[in-house]
């Protein structure tokens, strides 16, 4: 299960940038190119851990949850919306401030409504810093958090809220080492 994800982990280049090594991924980084297959495992994975029961709407951060949400969206006809790095400023728009491992910033949420039971999805967890700062918000706005999906852990977030992994991996001086599937 799961193998092109194992698969392409294992053989993903690693960047040195400072002291930190750094994966560089299709599913993290969009680099070097993004492999259907890939993403239909990924997604058939999603659809058989996570609770999708009466799910109004998939929330994904951008930029890398954008391909996986769209693919969620499109098997499972549930909609997904997109946080963003930048303000539209429209009426209901939530400030989610994130701080990160490698930065900090603010995202922007639109189309949440009180009572929505809602469904995170993200590329990878590090830190926890963007997915502690989108469940704060999803509470302040009134959402159901029904479950939240990871495709790549590195390390031991914690979120203070269950989540579930696709894979766990440690990140060695000149690869990746899966340590093991979550599904």
């Amino acid at each position: 299960m799961l193998e092109r994800l194992t698969s392409s982990l294992e053989t993903c280049p690693i960047v040195k940038r400072g002291e930190y090594n750094y994966f560089i991924h299709p599913i993290t980084d969009g680099v070097p190119e993004m492999e259907p297959g890939l993403i239909r495992e990924v997604t058939a994975a999603f659809i058989r851990v996570l609770d999708l029961d009466r799910v109004d709407m998939i929330v994904v951060a951008e930029a890398m949850g954008i391909p996986i949400g769209t693919a969620l969206s499109l098997a499972t006809d549930i909609p997904f919306s997109i946080v963003r790095k930048r303000s539209y400023g429209l009426p209901g728009e939530v400030a989610v401030h994130q701080t990160t491992g490698y930065s900090k910033g603010d995202l922007y949420m639109n189309g949440i409504a009180p009572g929505d039971r809602v469904v995170i999805v993200d590329d990878v967890i590090s830190t926890g810093g963007t997915l502690q700062a989108l469940v704060q918000a999803l509470g302040s706005i009134g959402a159901e958090i029904a479950d939240i999906g990871v495709v790549i852990q590195r390390g031991s977030a914690d979120l203070g809220w269950p989540f579930k992994t696709l894979v766990r991996i440690e990140v060695l001086p000149d690869r990746v080492h899966v340590i093991d599937t979550g599904c």
